[in-house]
């Protein structure tokens, strides 16, 4: 097989193309695209422990601790002891993420239409289908 039919690197560069609109799209707001991930997933659920959030992403706890520090420090998330279990922090939106958050969205959405937007309805149906079952 030749390198250019490897599926590993045709999805390292199908990555690199996405993040990369992504991020030009997300940059002016000041976060990373992971911090996006983050930001729209409590839009869905705020109050999540920080292991929920770590599952739910797919992220290892060091990589989360460091991004939701950095989103605490910019004003987008707060962090709440547990009142139930001191041991256990609870996520919320800060009032930056709730001010911008719909125009986060709408650039979300730009980098998702610009990317796909070769691809017929059925095709992007099946591509969203068969990555979450490679990633799943």
């Amino acid at each position: 097989m030749r390198y250019h039919e490897c599926i590993v690197f045709l999805l390292a560069k199908a990555y690199q193309k996405a993040h990369g609109n992504l991020k030009r799209k997300v940059v002016p707001f000041g976060l990373t695209p992971v911090q996006v991930l983050v930001v729209e997933a409590l839009r869905d659920e705020e109050g999540v422990s920080a292991g929920e959030m770590g599952r739910k992403l797919m992220l290892d706890s060091a990589t989360l601790s460091g991004v939701l520090d950095r989103l605490v420090e910019k004003g987008w998330i707060i962090k709440e002891t547990d009142s139930a279990d001191k041991r256990s922090l609870r996520i919320y939106l800060g009032s930056k993420a709730r001010d911008l958050n719909e125009f986060i969205a709408v650039e979300r959405e730009k980098a998702n239409e610009e990317i796909l937007g070769e691809l017929s309805l059925e095709e992007q149906v099946l591509l969203k289908r068969l990555l979450r079952h490679i990633s799943g």
